[in-house]
């Protein structure tokens, strides 16, 4: 990863199936992308890309490291909690069986992008296409649980957050002078073409059974030692504008709002530029790590550790803190179109619970 950056890589889609939840059970949730939203699939690979030794989980319910890049509870987490349920565990973890598959599953890995070959330094990483193959794998072991009907109840009427897009900046373009990709394209012909492969994932996750994903519009706010970094921040403001294009032509092509884009950018902005209002006394030093603002490399058992975690939005010098996490699902569940386009994830599921009692 790249030093002497805090860097809240909110970058992503959030989604919701096309049918309404099966009226027996509680909706199930599915989960791919990038370290923002991984809970745990890393711990069983061999990768550098991980999170699962202190000071990461100070603050998670058993004061454990699990694999989530935060001190406590990651995105997913809150989102659960939101919709009543238990966290989906992670695709590779040996609990994920019987009952378990019902919840749904997080198929996300740190350090993974929208290109295959973003995050190669980390070697060992489940890729966006593998992490595809899981979602058709695990399709196939919950219709032998439940059969082929019940099974498709479920994933048509699943929520589905992905987070992608972040590290095809951070962990490729301007991983290093002169990359191959910053020298295979200029910033501005980089963009489409990221935007473009990333319109083939979300088809791919449509046609995996995933009917309607409702997608959030991420948008990276990056930092360099505590400012803007110039070259990142005009990268996100080519991408954004042309990320909602993106979705907003997908949802034509389909005929519905299937896909629902997240200002992440301008949530991340809210609590950065009036920190008060938030409760935070500082969003510019990490609270873990090492080195000016603590923006040198992951946080480890080495690292510098803040006290009061409440008051930093920011855990490590790429992810934010579990407070920071509860106010950007806030807006997922309650922000008006400014942040939340068409609509918010509670009016999606109150439209899909009157569907499902009609």
């Amino acid at each position: 990863m790249v030093a002497a950056l805090v860097v809240p890589l909110l970058v992503g889609l959030l989604a919701v199936a096309a049918g309404p939840a099966p009226a027996s059970a509680a909706r199930a949730f599915f989960v791919f992308g990038d370290s923002l939203v991984d809970n745990g699939n890393n711990n069983y690979l061999i990768t550098t890309a991980r999170a699962d030794a202190p000071p990461y989980g100070i603050d998670y319910p058993t004061h454990q490291a699990t694999g989530r890049f935060s001190n406590g509870l990651n995105i997913p987490d809150i989102i659960s909690e939101h919709l009543g349920a238990e966290p989906a565990l992670p695709y590779l973890s040996p609990e994920l069986r019987g009952d378990k598959l019902l919840v749904g599953a997080n198929f996300a890995s740190a350090g993974v992008g929208i290109l295959n070959d973003t995050g190669v330094q980390f070697v060992n990483i489940i890729r966006i296409g593998d992490q595809l193959q899981y979602f058709r794998e695990y399709q196939r072991k919950l219709r032998a649980l439940v059969g082929e009907e019940q099974a498709k109840r479920t994933v048509n009427g699943a929520l589905v957050l992905i987070t992608l897009g972040g590290n095809d900046f951070v962990n490729n373009y301007y991983l290093v002078p002169m990359s191959v990709r910053s020298r295979q394209y200029a910033i501005q012909d980089y963009v489409p073409f990221i935007i473009s492969e990333y319109r083939k994932i979300l088809s791919a996750v449509r046609a995996g059974g995933a009917a309607r994903d409702r997608d959030g519009d991420g948008a990276a706010g990056v930092r360099r030692r505590g400012e803007c970094a110039a070259e990142l921040t005009r990268a996100v403001d080519l991408y954004n504008p042309q990320l909602v294009n993106m979705v907003r032509g997908l949802n034509r092509a389909i005929g519905a709002d299937v896909f629902v884009t997240a200002n992440t950018n301008r949530m991340n902005f809210d609590y950065i530029s009036n920190p008060q209002n938030y409760g935070f006394t500082n969003v510019q030093v990490a609270c873990c790590g090492q080195g000016p603002y603590n923006g040198i490399g992951l946080c480890t058992a080495a690292s510098n550790v803040c006290d009061d975690r409440e008051a930093f939005a920011f855990w490590d010098a790429f992810h934010p803190t579990e407070k920071a996490n509860h106010i950007v699902v806030g807006q997922f569940m309650h922000g008006s179109t400014e942040y939340m386009h068409p609509m918010n994830l509670s009016t999606i599921l109150a439209v899909d619970n009157e569907e499902r009692h009609l």
